[in-house]
């Protein structure tokens, strides 16, 4: 068996691509898959990236006509991140990227927290469950049936935000098909898989930001995805704790009493934009959300995992695979 464990920093987050190859698979091979993996995540950061004026996304956010054609990749972002939208009632909203830079997130904050969470935490607004936008911009953007057309009104920009993570995952994934087992990580966005994972399921930790041993879950096949507010946490001019994580309806931060919501999902996409989902509707809304996907929480006031709809490992979970939107 080889195992090939490629560590890369991208979209501002660490990624690593593992795979294990068995012994028919030449070594050649399976580092060409690999490469390609790795190389399919770099040039979709690339793309997909808001924070650089040259990438795709932001040549298709400055253009103020209404329709522009578009590589197949941006145009199937785009339709991702549009139908996690539509899903989720216009709760993970797509087209929130001005309201984003309004709250002090223009540029990448990747890194150190630049407020603690106890601290951001202390200082929040009260807390209430997030809701969608009622002007519902995301409902004027369409892609064409070959993904190569983008249109939406004047003046509506688009931001894949996590949601691209996932899909990068996803994509890196599908380039893995000789492997036994992969697991493609996009900054916690992960894509799990391969021909012996029924045999040998992936063991998953799920950590609490507040630290503390984590708490397992075996996966087969398919996403798992966590969003949370340790991540990139900072203060407005008047010291107000603020984070990237906003409610549609007010276009400001979301302190929701959720810290931190995991989910599964058929793909790291599905996951991903559930796993916002989750943060966003609050502690009951997003219990009632995973119990039907399975997932995990972090509440306010609790510093450990919540299991919801998950028993911890050697339950093995069964996510159904299919291929990314």
């Amino acid at each position: 068996m080889l195992v090939l464990d490629e560590r890369f920093r991208t979209m501002g987050v660490n990624a690593r691509i593992l795979a294990e190859y068995p012994d028919a698979v030449p070594e050649s091979a399976a580092r060409t898959e690999v490469g390609r993996a790795r190389s399919c995540i770099d040039a979709l950061a690339a793309r997909l990236t808001r924070f650089d004026p040259r990438s795709e996304l932001s040549r298709l956010n400055a253009d103020r006509a209404a329709r522009r054609r578009v590589s197949r990749e941006l145009g199937a972002a785009v339709r991702a991140a549009i139908a996690g939208a539509a899903r989720t009632g216009g709760l993970v909203d797509p087209t929130l990227l001005g309201a984003l830079e309004r709250a002090g997130y223009a540029a990448s904050r990747a890194g150190t927290p630049a407020v603690a969470l106890r601290a951001a935490l202390r200082d929040a607004p009260p807390r209430a469950p997030g809701a969608p936008d009622p002007a519902a911009a995301w409902r004027g953007v369409a892609v064409a049936p070959d993904l190569r057309t983008v249109s939406r009104p004047p003046g509506v920009r688009i931001d894949v935000g996590g949601i691209g993570k996932g899909f990068a995952a996803d994509a890196a994934a599908r380039l893995l098909p000789s492997a036994a087992r992969y697991a493609v990580d996009c900054g916690g966005d992960l894509a799990l898989g391969g021909s012996e994972v029924e045999e040998r399921p992936w063991t998953v930790d799920v950590r609490s930001p507040w630290g503390g041993a984590p708490t397992r879950i075996r996966v087969r096949a398919g996403g798992v995805a966590t969003s949370g507010l340790d991540v990139r946490l900072w203060r407005a001019p008047d010291g107000t704790p603020r984070h990237h994580l906003l409610d549609p309806a007010t276009g400001v931060p979301a302190w929701t009493g959720v810290i931190a919501a995991t989910a599964l999902g058929a793909t790291a996409v599905d996951a991903e934009i559930d796993a916002k989902a989750a943060l966003l509707a609050g502690a009951t809304g997003a219990i009632r959300l995973l119990r039907g996907i399975g997932g995990a929480v972090v509440l306010e006031g609790e510093e450990r995992v919540r299991l919801v709809g998950l028993a911890p490992a050697p339950i093995t979970v069964r996510v159904p695979h299919r291929a990314a939107a």
